[in-house]
């Protein structure tokens, strides 16, 4: 009685907490929400420990009838104690799930035939052992058959043939994505030849017009000399040429070209600086060094 006397004392310190009921930081609501919980603690205990009396009570009761009924204290022991469960031999399942014979029948499996005091049981091998058995040498025949006999499958040397074409693919997909992604603040100059040779078709189909067949200048500006109207970086010519300066006469070809096409005549355009075409244009504009290509240089010396 005196653990369950402990147990109702603890209850009632956890519900009421006078120094966390008067603690000032809590609100009125929350001290009631703090009773509140206290109460519902306080009930379950009080609940489990009145159930505990009630079983006690109830063995108590029923060692007196028992007694009562001649029963002796081993017998009433005996009846008070819960029986155990009997435990399910596992063994015996998988006996027959593998087709196996437990050891105790070993004697009934013994064969007349012995040698030299050696004995043969029989015990051929489980049914499902031999299935996978055969079910391999079906798979070999098929493979056989499948791989290196009629061809249908690829062999090792081929997959792999095949994936590094699928490979090549993808990335050509991928660079020509990328490349459509470029705009005038990413574009890179690059002397690539494949990129130059791209430019060069594209300005002689739609630029030849206005900026002569050697880019010496007709309506439009001499585009081999120093001086630039609208800057000579290849920041610069990427965005004039995308977004055109119509006060100029210069058309936009951002709707006609794409963003790698913009790329490869801006770096074809910066490709020919300095080639001195025959009848070149007047100057127009400002005089400028070449950014782009003192960048370069500096670069390059400094890795060397």
């Amino acid at each position: 009685m005196r653990y369950l006397k402990g147990i109702l004392l603890l209850g009632l310190v956890f519900a009421f907490n006078p120094a966390k009921a008067a603690d000032d930081s809590l609100l009125p609501a929350d001290v009631m929400n703090y009773i509140g919980y206290g109460l519902i603690v306080f009930t379950l205990i009080v609940f489990v420990v009145v159930l505990l009396v009630v079983l006690r009570a109830f063995n108590a009761l029923t060692k007196v009838v028992l007694k009562s009924q001649g029963y002796t204290e081993e017998q009433i022991a005996a009846e008070m104690k819960p029986a155990k469960k009997e435990k399910k031999d596992n063994s015996q399942v998988w006996n027959k799930l593998l087709s196996l014979r437990p050891l105790s029948e070993e004697k009934d499996l013994l064969m007349e035939h012995e040698y030299d005091g050696i004995q043969e049981l029989d015990n051929p091998t489980p049914s499902w052992f031999m299935f996978l058995f055969y079910s391999t040498i079906v798979f070999a025949v098929c493979y056989l058959l499948i791989y290196h006999v009629f061809g249908i499958g690829q062999l090792q040397y081929d997959e792999y043939k095949t994936e590094v074409a699928q490979a090549d693919i993808a990335k050509k997909e991928y660079l020509s994505k990328q490349a459509n992604r470029v705009d005038e603040t990413t574009v890179k100059l690059t002397k690539d030849p494949a990129v130059l040779a791209s430019g060069q078709a594209i300005f002689k189909q739609n630029c030849v017009v206005c900026h002569g067949q050697h880019a010496e200048g007709k309506v439009g500006p001499n585009l081999t000399d120093d001086f630039w109207l609208h800057g000579n970086k290849i920041n610069d010519l990427f965005k004039t040429i995308k977004y055109g300066v119509l006060t100029k006469g210069m058309l936009s070809w951002e709707k006609t070209l794409s963003p790698k096409q913009i790329s490869d005549v801006a770096n074809y355009v910066k490709s020919l600086h300095g080639t001195n075409p025959p009848n070149p244009k007047e100057p127009q504009g400002i005089k400028m060094l070449d950014v782009d290509s003192t960048k370069a240089v500096t670069k390059a010396l400094k890795k060397a």
